[in-house]
Formats: structure tokens, sequence, C-alpha cells
């Protein structure tokens, strides 16, 4: 582990400052490693996801010793001392050909990571086509209902997202948006289903999961005659085919770390976004929602408009129905004379 060193200037002050944890997150810098044996196949992959993630990349042009499964250490101190969070790692073996590790670490500490097999690549360079400018933030898309239910699948698209997530910002033109990323899933027998998110409840064999599907394309907006422009997709590149291998589950209590939000300022805990209070929750469209519990109501005693036809007449037991019959007749003539 590195020691920690205080400041001896505002210099190196501001530097500290910078990688300290902070309540909107940098964009996550991604560390390109290869390993000791890589093929054509790994080469092509990493070198065209490296230019999806530019300018937010550094690539390492040595081949190194590096297993992250028996030992994270190399990553740890790499994520330390570039200051970066997430790792493509690039190996290719006899018994794992063309794989690819993301790996993800939160405070310079390893905290998940998935292995992918790529079974199928095609290259930028064989779509003549435009390309998207470097640095721009691409949209996500997910089309599959195991990304949100199966746990090997909810961690891919949770590592995919903090790959290609650029910058956070509130809002966008629609010229900036130049390309999406697809992810979907080749068709598969039923699969079960399991609701934890952190480690899978059963153990399943990984051949038997479908492959994951990533493809690029290039945004073309076309006049519409409205304000909502047509939206054309053309192929940009590149094309994978990746199936599931190996995986590490993170921590329960490093997760929980990770997964942490700042205290929010005083206007936000007004409108009610800060901690939460009873009965009352933000929708996924921001607006805030309350639930209010009142007793059992008793309509006789409710407060209306008072008329006249309305108000209630005392009724005497004692009275015989001959003395009734008398008060009924003054109301009759009244009638009639209306």
């Amino acid at each position: 582990m590195l020691r920690t060193v205080k400041p001896r200037n505002a210099r190196s002050k501001r530097a500290l400052e910078a990688r300290e944890a902070k309540e909107v997150e940098d964009v996550r810098t991604a560390i390109f490693v290869k390993g000791t044996h890589t093929g054509e196949i790994v080469n092509g992959v990493m070198k065209e996801l490296m230019a999806l993630k530019r300018p937010d990349a550094i690539s390492f042009s040595k081949k190194n010793t590096v297993h992250p499964f028996e030992d994270a250490s190399s990553l740890e101190f790499w994520a330390a001392k570039n200051d970066a969070s997430m790792f493509l790692v690039g190996h290719s073996t006899k018994k794992r050909p063309a794989g690819l590790i993301i790996a993800r670490t939160f405070d310079s500490r390893l905290l998940d990571m998935c292995e992918l097999g790529v079974d199928k690549f095609v290259s930028m360079a064989e779509f003549k086509t435009p390309k998207s400018t470097p640095g721009h933030k691409p949209m996500m898309h997910f089309a599959s209902e195991l990304f949100d239910t199966h746990p090997r699948f909810i961690q891919v698209k949770s590592l995919l997202m903090d790959f290609f997530n650029g910058e956070v910002i509130d809002s966008i033109c629609l010229p900036g948006l130049e390309h999406v990323i697809s992810v979907s899933i080749a068709p598969a027998p039923l699969l079960q289903t399991a609701n934890p998110i952190l480690g899978d409840s059963q153990e399943e064999d990984v051949q038997n999961l479908p492959k994951i599907h990533v493809r690029t394309y290039t945004v073309k907006l076309l006049p519409s005659g409205t304000r909502v422009p047509r939206v054309e997709l053309t192929e940009m590149g590149p094309f994978l085919d990746l199936s599931l291998r190996r995986h590490q589950a993170a921590d329960p209590e490093m997760w929980k770390a990770a997964m942490r939000r700042p205290k929010l300022k005083k206007q936000d805990v007004e409108k009610g976004l800060g901690k939460k209070k009873k009965n009352m929750e933000v929708d996924e469209m921001g607006d805030l929602r309350g639930r209010v519990h009142i007793a059992k109501q008793d309509l006789n005693k409710l407060q209306t408009r008072k008329m006249k036809g309305l108000k209630s007449m005392p009724v005497e037991d004692d009275g015989s129905s001959e003395d009734s019959e008398p008060e009924d007749e003054p109301r009759q003539k009244k009638r009639r004379r209306a």
C-alpha cells in the first residue's frame, strides 16, 4: 500500500484534494493492461474499446504478469498511482482464449470484476461509415429483462455503465448525441432468476448462460416536420459477441460503503429529497409524493352546506298519529300555493 504523505505546498494539496471523495464523481479513468499472452483478437478489441473510451483512458504498452483473480495487488497499486477506478485486462491462454477482464475499484481497493470471452469481433475498419467524435458521451441501451433480474447480467450491466459513462451533466443538446451502444442477449432457454445483487444464490454453469451482443451505431438526426427529429442508426462498430466466464462479486460491506450517498443541501432536504420521511417518497420523474393516513370519519358529523330543506325535524314519541296529521296539512297547503 502507498504511504500517506502530507502535502508540502499548495500544489500537492490541490492534487490530493482532487483525489478525495466528491459529491459528484469525475469521469472514471480506465487503464488498459495486456497480459503475458495476447492474441490478435484481444489486441484489436482493446484498441477499439480504447477509441470509444478516449480521452479518459490509459494504455500500458508493455505486457504485465497480472492475474487479477489470484492476486489483485497490482491493480490496486495502479489504481492509487494513476487515480483510476476501471481496468480492462486482456489475456489469451489455451484454457481461456481471447479473454477480457473488466475490474472495478473503490478507494483504490478491488470491488468486483467479471471475465468475458470474445467469441466474435468485427472491427470499425470493416464499416465504411462515419465515426463518432472521441470524448462524446454515449447512449446505452440494454435490451433484455435479464439485465434487471439475473445477478450475473446485473453485474455486467453495472460494469459496462461505469466503464462507458462519461461526465455527469444536467442537460445535453441533440447534436451532442452521436452514437449509441446497444447491449442485447442471445435467445436462450428460461433461466432461474435470483433477487440478490451481490453474489449468486445458485451455482450455475456459465456455458448454459446466453451470449451478450454489443453493437455500436452512430445517430443521424433528420428533419421530420416537427420539433422531434427523425432518428436513423448507422452501423459504426465494433461488434462483439461475448460469453460469460469467471466473476468475483463485491464484498457486502465494501459495496455498502461504495453506494453510500452524501448528505444533501438544506434546499433538497426541504423538498423531501434528503433524509427519508415517513410516508413520503420521490418517484422516477422526480415528483414528491406523500401518503396521508386519517381515522375513520363519521359522515353524520360532516359539515355540509346548511339548507332549510335538509334540516332534521324533532320527532316526539308520545304523540299519536292523529296529532301528526294536522302538522302535515299546512305543508301540503303551502305546496299547492307554490
